[in-house]
């Protein structure tokens, strides 16, 4: 597997070479997630986030997967997933499916455990075994940069293999027992689920981003291991918005 340079070693922060199925990952700024099924196996992500497959491979797509039935669906929606969820599974024979990130950034292998991982609300690519898929944290932030939907996190947790896709470059800051780190709620990656956390707002910074009132900060507290992301998507779309054709005229 090709590795983006980061940071950690492949041993930490449940990230590892060794995964239960065969994968790659390919490309460095516009990465590609390869995996290889054998007959039988069955690979879960996000309904229409296919790039490619092989013909020996199956879809079926339901609201059930991913656990908790309709309303864990409704507990994915609310976490910045989809209702529906896709299975992938080899059935005539060996196959590949694949799937290309939205974005500039890195696609990470996880290992899943029950307490779970935060990650930022499009963060879940796909997963392999026991997974459980969720809204993590929903609070709305100001009526500026972030709006009605506010600061988003998915929660991952469970016993099996996935795969994350984060924005940008990728940081990582080892928080010891009672430090603090603020982060922007945008540039927030992946941090474990036990770890405390509270919104904070820091006046005296007059942003018209954030509607003049200040600006939001999320204060992570250690002991702990957090990935931050350089991409946000709210600065990725702002500067867009300077070459999009003037919907008013």
């Amino acid at each position: 597997m090709v590795m983006p340079t980061l940071l950690y070693t492949p041993s930490e922060f449940g990230l590892g070479e060794e995964t239960a199925l065969e994968s790659k990952i390919l490309g460095t700024t516009m990465p590609v997630l390869e995996v290889s099924l054998q007959p039988g196996e069955t690979l879960l992500a996000e309904g229409g986030e296919l790039s490619w497959m092989s013909a020996t491979i199956g879809l079926r797509t339901s609201a059930g997967a991913g656990g908790g039935g309709m309303f864990g669906a409704l507990r994915r929606a609310a976490g910045g997933s989809t209702i529906f969820l896709t299975e992938y599974t080899a059935q005539s024979g060996p196959g590949e499916v694949a799937f290309a990130a939205k974005l500039p950034g890195q696609i990470l292998p996880l290992d899943l455990t029950p307490d779970g991982y935060l990650l930022q609300r499009h963060g879940f690519l796909c997963a392999f075994g026991d997974v459980s898929i969720s809204a993590g944290f929903q609070q709305r932030l100001g009526s500026g940069l972030f709006g009605g939907e506010g600061f988003v996190l998915q929660k991952l947790s469970g016993s099996g293999k996935a795969f994350v896709e984060l924005s940008g470059e990728l940081v990582q800051r080892d928080l010891q027992p009672g430090e603090r780190l603020l982060v922007h709620p945008g540039h927030v990656g992946l941090f474990p689920a036990n770890m405390p956390f509270t919104i904070r707002t820091i006046p005296g910074i007059a942003n018209k981003l954030f509607g003049g009132d200040g600006v939001f900060l999320v204060e992570l507290t250690g002991p702990g291991r957090v990935l931050l992301q350089s991409l946000t998507l709210a600065k990725l779309a702002a500067e867009l918005a300077h070459y999009l054709p003037n919907q008013s005229r």
